[in-house]
């Protein structure tokens, strides 16, 4: 109950700091209820959080970070700046999914792990490379957003151009006056015409998925002018038409118009299934990582009981010559094993320190935090190697993998998206034929020009925009048409070279993809390789330190005995340490070999207990429960 309990103030503290707790869905469009104008303001995106979780705080025992495995995967989930990076993604894809949904093309997303974090560089992870920049990272799977197989551009989404889903409408209100000189004076009647006008013109338009468009044009003027021989003054007119087009060949139905929705969608899924790439790849590094700071922590306990062994070894030298039942040499030999075992333990701490740093780097989002920086991390848990291996059948682990593994899922709906867009393509080859119809009217009313010296006053009865707008409303004055539009290009060498262009990329990625299986299996057959090998080198490790063991008890008593030296014992106590060094390296190599059984299976989440929301989030609510795992006797106590 009580760490339930502490596991719950920590998510919430998290929650405020981060201020992730809920995500913002930004494929949904600001709308006009209940700000009428929200679509035309800035959406504001939070700034970065860059101070740690307050998971780090409560794992710090008297100035030291005590560190489980589980611990230091949750806090990666909740900091690790590769993590963070490649969850800004996630969103990116959602803006992608919000444009196609207008009509517009994708911009793509990005696919492609970050690699920031240095250490654990196992199975090429870590290698401390940085991603290509904002809005990606390395290039995509299959080709997404990217291009396939390394083009500079590809034929994905290419098709009949897109017009706008999203409603447009346009107004236009203009004051005008006009003067003009007339050399012939005859129709207007003055010598310099002079014209003053309003215009209030009305525009709506939009496009349909069923390659359906609609336009509505109002058009309203008022005009008046100074001439004599013209009727009313002022002259108000009112203009409708609704015209509606249909495309009936290229362009036509819902699939070349839906193209660019089904792709963002589609990339949105591969969005996802990235950033779970991501996290097995991080989570697999941290292991990696955690692993060589139990290594280094080990090899520090060794070196320190060597240099142990050898101080004491030279005391024991020193006084004895002092006695004179040794010559000065075996005290010159001592010093020299005491300098070179020191040597030895200043370079395994300052390993330990190089990886201490790691540890820290790789679990927090600011390193330089006062209570972190000098603080000294202590793995709580150790390295453990189980007494009979789990026999699962290569095939079974392939398998496995085919299913998990992200790469072939992101590859699986790339192809998808070069379906659609092949058959846009071949869409795109047919000529364009349109089917063209409006129906519209037209008022005018006005008073009579008294000017005029042709009308008698009051012979035209006084109207306005009333009047104009009943007549057209009326139908009093109708227009319609219904035609069809052909355009033929000739040639048509551009929708061509798009066509065989997007087929030659639909094979190529076919082919990737089943490269991709290829790749994957002999992975998965060379890390159970490795997992085989690196256990029989743990054995062989085993006994050779058990070996390297009982001489150096043998070498001890003896000497006690006087039937061995001091240079005897040094020389054992030297291959003792050598070999619990190796040992340590193989077990170390044995862990990472689990490490990148389960990555290149797919199963590192589920093994780990790792869920992919707490991940999506930046909080961890459940605590991942590495199997296995057993905890160090000292951190126990």
């Amino acid at each position: 109950m009580r760490h339930l309990l502490t596991s719950f103030l920590i998510a919430i503290i998290a929650t405020a700091a981060s201020g992730q707790g809920r995500s913002i869905d930004f494929s949904r469009p600001a709308s006009h209820f209940p700000t009428f104008v929200a679509p035309y303001q800035r959406r504001e995106v939070p700034e970065p959080v860059l101070t740690n979780t307050a998971r780090i705080e409560s794992l710090m025992r008297e100035g030291k970070l005590m560190l489980s495995l589980s611990d230091a995967i949750a806090l990666a989930l909740e900091n690790n700046l590769d993590l963070a990076i490649s969850r800004y993604n996630l969103n990116i894809a959602d803006t992608d999914v919000l444009r196609a949904k207008s009509g517009s093309s994708v911009r793509g997303v990005a696919t492609g792990l970050v690699q920031g974090t240095p250490g654990g560089g196992i199975g090429g992870f870590g290698a401390g490379a940085q991603g290509a920049g904002a809005g990606g990272t390395s290039g995509g799977a299959g080709g997404a957003g990217t291009g396939a197989s390394g083009l500079v551009q590809s034929t994905l989404g290419v098709g009949t151009p897109v017009e706008s889903f999203d409603p447009e409408l346009t107004s236009s209100l203009l004051i005008n006056h006009a003067s003009s000189p007339i050399s012939n004076p005859v129709l207007t009647g003055v010598p310099l015409y002079q014209q003053n006008a309003f215009l209030a013109n009305f525009s709506y338009g939009q496009a349909f998925p069923s390659g359906t468009r609609m336009s509505v044009d109002f058009d309203n003027s008022r005009t008046t002018n100074n001439g004599r021989n013209t009727t009313l003054v002022p002259e108000v007119a009112s203009n409708f038409r609704l015209t509606l087009r249909q495309r009936l060949l290229s362009g036509f139905g819902f699939g070349p118009n839906l193209r660019f929705v089904r792709i963002a969608n589609n990339n949105r899924e591969i969005s996802d299934i990235a950033f779970r790439n991501q996290v097995i790849a991080t989570v697999s590094q941290i292991q990696n990582i955690y692993w060589d700071l139990v290594s280094a922590y080990e090899d520090v306990k060794v070196r320190e009981r060597s240099l142990s062994v050898a101080q004491k070894t030279l005391s024991d030298n020193e006084a004895q010559v002092k006695l004179g039942s040794l010559a000065p040499i075996e005290v010159v030999r001592a010093e020299n094993e005491a300098a070179t075992r020191s040597e030895e333990l200043i370079l395994a701490q300052n390993n330990l320190q190089l990886q201490q740093l790691l540890i820290k780097n790789a679990i927090s989002r600011n390193i330089d935090t006062p209570t972190i920086a000098d603080a000294p991390v202590v793995p709580t848990d150790t390295m453990s190697v189980p007494q009979t291996e789990p026999v699962v059948p290569v095939q079974d682990l392939v398998a496995e993998a085919q299913s998990r593994r992200p790469e072939l899922a992101q590859a699986r709906i790339d192809l998808k998206n070069r379906e659609i867009s092949r058959k846009a393509a071949a869409n795109s080859l047919l000529p364009s034929l349109d089917l063209i119809a409006w129906y519209g009217g037209s008022g005018l009313a006005g008073e009579q020009n008294p000017l005029n010296p042709d009308l008698p006053p009051g012979s035209i009865p006084r109207t306005g925009f009333s009047n104009a707008f009943a007549r057209l409303a009326g139908g009093d004055f109708p227009d319609y048409a219904v035609g069809l539009n052909l355009t033929i290009p000739i040639r048509n060498r551009t929708a061509q070279a798009d066509q065989v262009r997007s087929e030659l990329e639909f094979r190529q990625a076919q082919m990737r993809l089943q490269q991709l299986q290829n790749q994957i299996s002999i992975e998965v057959r060379n890390a159970q390789f490795v997992v085989r090998q690196s256990r029989a080198r743990v054995e062989t490790a085993r006994k050779a330190r058990d070996l390297a063991a009982h001489q150096f008890d043998i070498e001890q008593k003896m000497h006690k005995l006087g039937a061995s030296t001091a240079f005897q014992v040094l020389q054992a106590g030297r291959d003792l340490a050598i070999a619990e060094s190796g040992l340590l390296s193989a077990t170390t190599a044995y862990e990472k070999a689990r490490v990148e059984l389960d990555r290149v299976t797919g199963a590192t989440l589920t093994r780990n207990g790792i869920e992919l929301q707490d991940a999506q989030s930046g909080i961890v609510q459940t605590l991942p429960r590495i199997p296995g795992i057993v905890p160090r006797e000292e951190s126990s106590r």
